[in-house]
């Protein structure tokens, strides 16, 4: 399953690798491309993982999901 979260406050390489590992600590996510000018990840994933853990998990890290 693939997801598409939007994510604000991104502005270097930095912020996309904080995201990506962010993301691929959730259990069951597979992969997660970040992209710092489409301002997106695409999040591939297990059925079980909900978009408010991978929200969260963004959120947390510093984030904003919109």
């Amino acid at each position: 399953m693939k997801t598409t979260l939007k994510i604000e406050g991104m502005s270097c390489d930095h912020c996309v690798r904080q995201v990506t590992d962010t993301l691929k600590e959730i259990p069951g996510v597979k992969t997660a491309a970040v992209s710092l000018t489409e301002k997106n990840a695409v999040v591939d994933h297990e059925d079980t993982v909900t978009l408010e853990a991978m929200k969260s998990a963004v959120v947390e890290a510093g984030y904003e999901v919109v």
